[in-house]
């Protein structure tokens, strides 16, 4: 099959879970049953990486614009003010 039949596949996506879980299970089972701090710190970074890239999309973005839009405005109203030249 081709990747364009794969992707409109359901069939696909569940054997891409089911591939997924199973490795997962494969790797985290031994160290929990071990004891191991490992999974826990996987978890809290997902948790992390999850969180702040939802929020950044979510709102982070519009702050940024708005900073540059402020500065570019100072900058405008600066080059106004003193003149534009091409060492300060």
């Amino acid at each position: 099959m081709g990747i364009i039949e794969n992707l409109a596949s359901p069939s696909w996506y569940t054997s891409q879970v089911n591939k997924t879980v199973t490795s997962m299970t494969n790797y985290y089972r031994p160290m929990l049953r071990a004891g191991s701090i490992t999974p826990l710190w996987h978890m809290m970074i997902a948790t992390s990486v999850v969180m702040y890239s939802t929020r950044y999309w979510a709102h982070g973005y519009k702050a940024i614009h708005a900073k540059h839009a402020e500065r570019d405005a100072a900058l405008k109203e600066y080059r106004e003010k003193h003149g534009s030249s091409g060492h300060h």
